[in-house]
């Protein structure tokens, strides 16, 4: 948390497998108070979901618009696909909108990675971004621009695990710290391969669990820039890219 630099204010939302976190941010993307953070239901339903959220950030202070990052595919302000949720009532549900509706601010959704990654990049060359969390999110941007979505955390990287059940949550829980690093490094080797990007950051809330060594060019980072990259999505350059790509709302 920073000293206050004024508003417009953002509240951000970051919607986790595990958990759904919220804060306030500045006009300079510094959070003016501690985020809040409630458990995310197994196989959460849109509108409970929806319920929820208001409900989270009832303490928080005003603000004038609002960022969603969801993790999953989002399009046009809505939601097509929620893989953490297993519900059929998903695909479809007009996200963006109905915060909006709620709260009485405008909102502008996009993927959780993609957001945590708009806090992080550099805005050089290649950057590839990799959440660890429930699942693994991933967002990839050339010059500092988005690129189309990238699900990654679908595709098989061992037999028939795909990334998600290969190095997600519960891969952790089951083969233990040092098991698990391996598979990050393996990860690292096939992502560099597929790539070749310039720099690659771990983000997400396991991140802080990669303990080992590194190439120069990989970089660990907090899991609060799920939350501070949404000051990005108000940025006019960076919407109109997101919508040219399919990721942005009207």
């Amino acid at each position: 948390m920073k000293p206050n630099d004024g508003g417009p204010y953002t509240l951000s939302m970051d919607i986790g497998g595990s958990g759904l976190k919220a804060s306030v941010l500045d006009r300079n993307g510094h959070m003016i108070v501690d985020r809040v953070r409630v458990a995310t239901p197994r196989n959460c339903r849109p509108h409970q979901m929806v319920d929820l959220l208001v409900e989270l950030v009832k303490p928080l202070p005003a603000y004038d618009r609002i960022s969603i990052g969801f993790p999953g595919v989002v399009r046009n302000g809505a939601v097509l696909t929620a893989p953490h949720f297993h519900r059929e009532d998903w695909p479809g549900f007009p996200l963006q909108q109905t915060l909006a509706d709620r709260l009485g601010k405008p909102a502008r959704l996009s993927n959780d990675a993609e957001i945590q990654g708009l806090g992080i990049i550099a805005g050089h060359g290649l950057e590839v971004v990799l959440t660890l969390g429930t699942g693994v999110g991933s967002a990839v941007f050339a010059g500092g621009r988005m690129t189309p979505h990238l699900e990654l955390a679908h595709h098989p990287i061992h037999r028939d695990d795909t990334y998600n059940d290969y190095l997600g949550a519960a891969a952790f829980k089951k083969c233990g710290s040092k098991k698990w690093n391996r598979r990050v490094c393996k990860m690292i080797d096939i992502v560099q391969t597929l790539l070749n990007y310039d720099t690659l950051y771990l983000g997400g809330g396991n991140a802080v669990n990669v303990k080992a060594k590194l190439p120069d060019n990989v970089k660990i980072e907090s899991n609060d820039m799920g939350i501070i990259g949404g000051i990005k999505l108000w940025n006019d350059a960076v919407w109109q890219s997101a919508r040219d790509i399919g990721h942005g709302g009207e």
